[in-house]
């Protein structure tokens, strides 16, 4: 099954749970679905026939009348319970000669010699089409085409008469090898099995094997053009088969272009590595170096979102991709390569390295005058510089890309990187807007995003906003908001097949159920998030998802716990350099330390929250690490130095009194005045 359907398979299993349908689905026990053991669900075991029934069914297919007691015997014997054997054997038998019929019963019509009865399946199959040898090449073109194949392209590959061509397959819809829907010329047969299809087309010998598969793949391109733009991929595998590698990358090139157009980014990564499985067997030259830089670049693009930013096949992907580009001459069309690269960089935390590929992006294009580049080079820096706690000079980086981006000038950007540049500046200006202390433009610039993505119905670039925004009311403390955005994350991650966003959602929607209360479940989703994030090879954004935990922990009355993952982040803040977050780290150790009455620890973790939030122009930041400091001197009896700390930064919001902090913060000068 094509990943697409299974997607679809998995979703209507869950839809039907409400409504009066019942889906009944047969597989083989090495197929695991999801959905075992739920509620709705039942499982039942189809096992082997028993020998009665085997008995049974053989009479069935003999027209009620009984076959020789030692004909039915072996058949019992070969077909070891399996239905179809059981039914094709006896079918082959009928056919041989063997027997003849004598009033209501089957007689030998000579002694059954040794091995007259096909050992396996196969040869059973090859048997019945060997007395079929009038249809047989019929059969043979109808495996190549597919298990299901059109009267219409069977008669131009076959090149046989009308007359010839429907008596060839009554003979074959009779035998019940194939069955048949609607009348020729629309008719369409299909194999009543596939290994029936794959005893005919293993029938061929690889000479005239790859010669049909030639003349197939010329009649769809010669009758049914229309099937070069709708199904790139079935041309792409005809000509596989028929050994002809330049036309096949060609078309595997196409099909994963398409797909990842359609943001079916499953199909596009394993399209784009058949051709490259395809083009590794060209002679290494300029021109096949240029078709893998295009493949390559594409499959990082794709594997972003199938497998996640943070893991190796990415990071191959693109470091591939730049080798070729890099010996190609670093043309500007290929300019999203570095970016992809800047971006696996950063999402395993290797920041240093991600922002010398930001700079080197940037300098190119500016000495190219290339805007597209520069988009690029401004969106990853501007994420790279917030992740590191340098907010204002990001927020310069993302103005840049909403000022430059020209949506139609650089529209191929969205198809090139599986984001779109705006749509990625405006989420993730939002968060370093939050920090840098505009509650208010952030989220605006949130929703902006989200509601851009949803009109451009680009899953992944709506994951992406989702995701943002998620991040941005958890930081904010809107529970009630994150719980429900955290759910359309999770749904469009799980549709789409996109484990890093799937697991992102399972993230804040457990960090929005712990702090509404549900600190048990919450807890688990975090756990569970938190493995499949790391799963995917990410390591950016961690000292915050610990600290959610760490949170979570606090409040289900765990606060060594709590301590312990804090230390945890921060020790991942000074391996990695990601000091976004660093300042309220240090302040929620501090809160959690003055509960336990350790007041002068508390006392220098908040000062130092104050410190690094200064350094960083993060009014927010610095406005929470006032307010618990402000307490702190409060309690001790110093009310004039709470106030003095206070006043400052309060005075410097402009924003109202609509947010959670500033009415803190308002209600604690109140009380200190």
């Amino acid at each position: 099954m094509d990943p697409t359907s299974r997607e679809l398979l998995d979703l209507t299993v869950e839809r039907v749970r409400s409504l009066p349908v019942l889906l009944i689905i047969t597989f083989r026990s090495e197929f695991q679905p999801p959905w075992i053991g739920q509620s709705q669900v039942t499982m039942l075991a189809l096992n082997r026939l028993d020998r009665r029934d085997r008995t049974v069914l053989v009479e069935q297919i003999a027209g009620g009348k009984p076959l020789p007691e030692e004909v039915s015997e072996q058949i019992a014997n070969r077909t070891d319970g399996v239905p179809l054997f059981v039914e094709e054997l006896t079918k082959s038998v009928l056919e041989s000669g063997v027997l003849r019929e004598e009033g209501h019963r089957y007689v030998l019509d000579r002694a059954l010699q040794p091995f007259a009865i096909p050992t396996t399946l196969q040869d059973s199959l090859m048997a019945r089409l060997d007395r079929l040898a009038s249809v047989r090449l019929v059969a043979q073109i109808g495996a190549a085409i597919g298990r299901e194949f059109s009267y219409a392209l069977l008669r131009a590959v076959s090149r046989l008469s009308e007359d010839e061509l429907q008596a060839a397959l009554g003979r074959l819809v009779a035998s019940e090898l194939v069955f048949q829907r609607g009348t020729p010329p629309d008719a369409v047969y299909s194999f009543k099995h596939v290994l029936v299809q794959d005893a005919a087309h293993g029938s061929l010998l690889r000479s005239s094997r790859q010669q049909l598969h030639a003349q197939i793949a010329d009649a769809l391109e010669t009758h049914f053009p229309e099937l070069m733009d709708s199904q790139p991929e079935l041309l792409a595998q005809h000509y596989v088969e028929a050994g002809l590698v330049e036309k096949s990358v060609a078309y595997w090139g196409q099909a994963g272009r398409r797909s990842a157009a359609r943001s079916a980014m499953v199909e596009a990564a394993a399209q784009l590595q058949k051709g490259l499985d395809q083009l590794a067997l060209l002679p290494d030259n300029r021109q096949r170096q240029q078709q893998e830089l295009e493949f390559w670049s594409a499959l990082g693009a794709a594997l972003r979102f199938v497998k996640g930013q943070g893991t190796p096949e990415m990071g191959h992907a693109f470091a591939r991709a730049r080798e070729l580009w890099e010996q190609l001459g670093s043309s500007s069309e290929f300019l999203h390569v570095p970016y992809g690269q800047s971006r696996h960089h950063m999402y395993r935390g290797e920041f240093d390295r991600a922002q010398r590929l930001d700079e080197d992006l940037l300098r190119l294009s500016r000495q190219r005058g290339d805007s597209a580049g520069l988009v690029l080079g401004h969106d990853c820096y501007g994420r790279d510089l917030m992740l590191v706690g340098r907010f204002g000079s990001s927020r310069c980086h993302l103005d840049q890309v909403l000022a430059l981006y020209d949506p139609i000038s650089h529209r191929s950007l969205l198809h090139q990187t599986g984001s779109h540049p705006r749509v990625s500046a405006s989420g993730q200006l939002g968060i370093a807007l939050f920090c840098l202390g505009f509650p208010d433009q952030a989220l605006a610039r949130s929703n902006a995003a989200i509601a851009e993505a949803l009109t451009l119905a680009h899953p992944p670039s709506l994951a992406a906003s989702l995701a943002q925004g998620s991040r941005l009311l958890s930081l904010g403390g809107d529970n009630v908001a994150l719980d429900e955005r955290a759910g359309q994350l999770i749904a469009v991650a799980t549709e789409q097949g996109f484990p890093l966003y799937r697991a992102l959602g399972t993230i804040y929607r457990g960090c929005g159920k712990a702090g509404t209360g549900e600190v048990a479940e919450g807890m688990s989703l975090l756990r569970t998030g938190l493995r499949a994030y790391r799963a995917t090879g990410a390591e950016t954004r961690m000292p915050y998802y610990i600290a959610v935990l760490a949170k979570a922990c606090a409040i289900a009355g765990q606060p060594e716990e709590a301590l312990s993952l804090l230390e945890e982040a921060l020790q991942v803040v000074e391996r990695t350099g990601e000091r976004w977050f660093a300042a309220e780290l240090y302040r929620h150790k501090g809160e959690l330390l003055l509960r336990q009455g350790v007041s002068e620890a508390a006392e220098e973790l908040f000062s130092k929250a104050l410190t690094i939030a200064d350094e960083q122009e993060a009014k927010l930041w610095e406005l929470r690490a006032a307010v618990s400091l402000a307490r702190l001197r409060r309690d001790q009896g110093s009310r004039a130095e709470a106030c003095g700390l206070l006043a400052p930064i309060y005075a410097w919001f402009t924003e109202g009194f609509d947010t959670p902090d500033l009415k803190s913060a308002k209600e604690l000068l109140d009380e200190l005045s």
